[in-house]
């Protein structure tokens, strides 16, 4: 009886380590499903760029990867909610550059998007066209930083509320045209595009997908998009490296996030993943034609570019005056 019970024993040991091995096998990242917050309304630019991807992740990853709203208070209600999540990988935050201006824009949050989260890969970009009203006499960003200076007073120009990318492209355009043109922000980029195109206002920075229509329909003219290059949506407008405004530089990003802390060979295997998606050739044709720069990038580079992006809206927001309590 003893010797039996000695086998047995012994055939528990052994197989010890074997179930050991086993459960960490079925261990490997993902096990459930991914839930991706998108802090913005369903529909919008960033939301549909988050699909797309996250259709493409699901087959990567060998797992369904769920996309769920959570708008309000400029993406700062979802970024919240994503910064309460555990580290483990299975909550994202498909996060923007208004992330990165909310840094500074608010005086309060409760999150750091540089602290709080890693970034796993930018999606895509978007460069902000300056766009004005067919009314205005000008055509090149020379002619109308001089209209701007001469009538000032007179001119107004649109954004889709304070402290959004486009107030503060516009402040800046407005600065080194040395004009005294008014902001007015509205309470989303639809509103202020109506205004455009009716007349009320007469120029704005928009992404431009928002705006690629209304430009290629005749009812908004061009006048140059930020950046070193043109936009092969509109490649006869010039790139504000071209003029003399070479410090209008803003973009408008769209990348993934996941909780700091989350353990090393997960932030890899979603990186990987990501970047991975956002190459297969349907992305990269939805992305296109929605006048987005597909980007995909290695989580490394996208945390440094993030870092670097927060102190470059930092410095827009204070020179615009701009604050949320």
């Amino acid at each position: 009886m003893s010797k039996l019970r000695t086998r047995l024993w012994r055939s528990l040991l052994c197989a010890a380590p074997l179930a050991l091995a086993c459960n960490i096998a079925t261990a490997a990242f993902p096990e459930r499903p991914v839930t991706i917050i998108v802090p913005f309304a369903a529909g919008g630019a960033t939301d549909v760029i988050a699909r797309t991807v996250a259709q493409a992740m699901a087959g990567k990853l060998g797992q369904p990867v769920i996309v769920e709203n959570r708008a309000g208070a400029n993406g700062n209600i979802g970024a919240g909610a994503a910064a309460r999540a555990d580290a483990d990988g299975y909550t994202l935050l498909m996060a923007t550059s208004s992330h990165a201006i909310n840094a500074t824009l608010y005086r309060k949050l409760d999150y750091s998007l540089t602290k709080d989260f890693t970034g796993l890969s930018n999606l895509a970009s978007v460069p902000l066209l300056l766009v004005v009203n067919p009314q205005v006499p000008a055509r090149t960003a020379v002619e109308l930083s001089a209209y701007i200076r001469d009538n000032g007073n007179h001119m107004a120009y649109a954004s889709g509320g304070t402290g959004t990318a486009a107030h503060l492209a516009g402040a800046q355009f407005n600065s080194l045209s040395h004009g005294q043109a008014t902001h007015v922000p509205y309470k989303g980029g639809a509103p202020a595009l109506n205004d455009l195109i009716g007349g009320q206002v007469q120029f704005m920075f928009a992404n431009l997908p928002e705006v690629l229509s209304q430009v290629q329909g005749g009812r908004l003219i061009p006048i140059a998009v930020t950046g070193q290059n043109r936009h092969t949506a509109l490649p006869n407008v010039p790139a504000f490296a071209e003029t003399q405004f070479t410090d209008m530089q803003a973009r408008s990003w769209f990348g993934l996030f996941v909780r700091a802390n989350t353990p090393p060979e997960t932030v890899e295997r979603l990186s990987k993943a990501i970047a991975e998606s956002v190459a297969t050739p349907a992305v990269q044709t939805k992305l296109k034609e929605m006048g987005a720069d597909p980007i995909g990038n290695q989580h490394a580079e996208f945390q440094q570019y993030v870092e670097q992006d927060v102190g470059r809206w930092k410095a827009l927001v204070e020179a615009s005056g701009a604050s949320v309590e």
